[in-house]
Order: C-alpha cells, then sequence, then structure tokens
C-alpha cells in the first residue's frame, strides 16, 4: 500500500480536531466522531493526513490543494454554505480542477439529495419505492385519493432525519395539514408526502464505482419502542445516545430473511446504485412491507463512517474490518477517473 497524501474536508466548527480524547464522554465526542474515526485510521495506515475546516469559503479548498497537493480529497462534509445541496457543487469544482475525491460523484448526489427527483427516477426504471406528493413552501395540501393512509412527512431536501419525529406518520388529513405546516415552518423546506410502509426497516451498504459490492443486510430494532408507535428512525433516535439506550435501539444483521428474497433486495439495491448514478459508497434504506415485499425509500451517498457505527459494523459483518473499509474508500477515489 502505498503512502498518500491525503486532504480530508471537515465541517469547520470541528477543525481543528483534537489530538487525545482522554476525559471526554460518548456525548462529547460524538458531534465529530466520524472526522476523528477517519483520520486517525488513515494516519494508522501510514498515509500523510490534513484536516481541512471547508464551510463557505471554496478558495480555502482550493488553496489547500494547491499547497498540500493531495493524491485524493476524503470529503466528510454534509453542507456548503449552509445547505446540503452545494456539496455536490464542491465536488463538481473538485472535477474541474481535476482532482481526485472520494465518494459520490456531483451528478448522483444531487438525485440522491432531491427526494422526490431520487423516486421518479426508481420509479421510471419500475423499482417499488412509496406513492408520495410534493407540497412546496407557501402551498396548501391537496392529497390525491390515490394517497391513502398512512403518511410519512419529510423534509424534501435535508437528510439525516431532520425534523422527523413520531408524529411525522399521520393517519388524517387534519394531521397531515398539521404536520406539513410544523414542517414547512421549521425546517425551511419543502415537504414530500409519501405512503408510510409498515414493517420492518433495512439498510443495504454498498461499496463501488462500476463494480458494486453489497454489505449484509443489515436492520433496525427498537426493543421498547412504545405501544402504537411506528418503527422509523427519528431525529431523536439517529442522534440522542440517551434516548437511545432508553428505548433500546440497536442495528444488526437482519435475521429470517429467505435467500430468494435477499437476492431479489441485492438486485434492487444495485439497479438503484446504477440509475441514480452513485459512486463509492453509499447506503440503501428499504422498508420491508407484511407480504414480503421490499420498498426502496432512498439513497444515502453520505452515510456515517464512523467505527461501531452501522454502515461500518456492515462492512465488518461482510468481512471488510474498519481500516480495510476506510482505504477502499479512497482507493475507489483514486481509480474514479480511469474506471
Amino acid at each position: 500500500m502505498r503512502r498518500r497524501r491525503i486532504l480530508v474536508m471537515i465541517p469547520a466548527e470541528h477543525d481543528p480536531l483534537p489530538v487525545d480524547l482522554s476525559g471526554m464522554s460518548e456525548r462529547d465526542i460524538a458531534p465529530f466522531k466520524t472526522e476523528y474515526d477517519v483520520v486517525a485510521t488513515l494516519e494508522s495506515l501510514g498515509h500523510e493526513v490534513r484536516p481541512l475546516g471547508v464551510e463557505s469559503d471554496i478558495d480555502v479548498l482550493g488553496e489547500a490543494v494547491k499547497e498540500f497537493r493531495p493524491h485524493v480529497v476524503f470529503n466528510l462534509i454534509e453542507e456548503f454554505a449552509h445547505r446540503g445541496m452545494n456539496v455536490a457543487y464542491v465536488l463538481g469544482y473538485l472535477e474541474m480542477i481535476r482532482q481526485s475525491y472520494t465518494g459520490c460523484n456531483p451528478v448522483g448526489m444531487i438525485l440522491s439529495n432531491d427526494k422526490a427527483m431520487q423516486r421518479k427516477i426508481l420509479r421510471h426504471h419500475r423499482i417499488h419505492t412509496p406513492d408520495f406528493i410534493i407540497v412546496r413552501q407557501g402551498c396548501a395540501v391537496r392529497r390525491p385519493k390515490r394517497l391513502e393512509f398512512p403518511l410519512i412527512v419529510k423534509a424534501l431536501t435535508l437528510h439525516g432525519s431532520v425534523g422527523i419525529s413520531q408524529a411525522s406518520v399521520v393517519r388524517d388529513d387534519e394531521r397531515l395539514e398539521e404536520r406539513v405546516r410544523f414542517m414547512h415552518e421549521h425546517t425551511g423546506d419543502h415537504v414530500i408526502v409519501e405512503r408510510f410502509i409498515e414493517g420492518r426497516e433495512l439498510y443495504v451498504g454498498m461499496l463501488g464505482n462500476r463494480r458494486i459490492e453489497t454489505f449484509p443486510l443489515w436492520e433496525l430494532h427498537i426493543d421498547r419502542l412504545p405501544e402504537g408507535s411506528p418503527l422509523i428512525a427519528t431525529g431523536k433516535l439517529k442522534w440522542d445516545l440517551r434516548y437511545q439506550e432508553r428505548v433500546g435501539v440497536k442495528t444488526e444483521v437482519a435475521r429470517d430473511i429467505p435467500d430468494a428474497l435477499e437476492r431479489r433486495i441485492i438486485a434492487v439495491c444495485k439497479r438503484a446504485y446504477r440509475v441514480l448514478q452513485q459512486t463509492g459508497y453509499c447506503r440503501m434504506d428499504l422498508r420491508l412491507d407484511a407480504a414480503g415485499r421490499p420498498w426502496l425509500i432512498e439513497s444515502n451517498p453520505n452515510p456515517q463512517l464512523s467505527f461501531g457505527e452501522d454502515f461500518a459494523e456492515a462492512a465488518e459483518a461482510g468481512g471488510t474490518p474498519y481500516p480495510q473499509l476506510i482505504q477502499r474508500i479512497v482507493n475507489l477515489g483514486l481509480r474514479y477517473r480511469v474506471e
């Protein structure tokens, strides 16, 4: 393995990263854990690593590339100038200056960022995804009869379960209107209202550019889910460590999935990866309904890369330990131009 110069783009508020985590609690570390884990792992692999805080000035990135001359830029930012959509344009800038980078390409990032655009493409290719409508800012809800309850209300372009709570799943028009109004006011984003698929929540980690590798099917479990509450990954569930402990959140290899169904799920995910023009790595989120039919909910081209999180755990279960996973992501970034 060759030693590489790697520039790691991280959120500006996490730059500089702490050198020593001694005395810090899990809650203290959580906000920058992904960045710390990736940088520390790259260094342990023998690479020359330079973290760079990126916020809203593209010249900061350009100057760092000129000065450091990285072999590859490792992308760990989820927004630029306070917008998630802008990350694709940052990656486009790197392409224009012919700088290799890790993760998804700009086109694939844009197609996955807009949930409605993503679903339209998937449906065109006959991939099962829930029926939906878009309710834009300032517009009233007009639910067509074909869109039956229960429904789930989400921000159109925000990810990481922003704005998602138990109240996001609605079962009548009154609650639907209330939730759409709430989301418009509190997220500033347009809203997508889609059929809520009641059933198991599955994830499929994927790695590759043209040749795609999938990790074992992963499943979300909540041991102490309040009675009558839908099984969904709310914002609180994802980011509140104390709440996770209280309700018994765990994710693990999905059990009792027939081989034929698993092959079908993997085939669907690979097809979606290609039609959404994904590269590098991603996580596909699915629901498995009571009839055993898989529904693709969305592609996440920027999943958490922390050690011990779902993506890394699924990779390890499939035979790719964390250091090897990070190195393979680097290799895919370096090869993206020639594959």
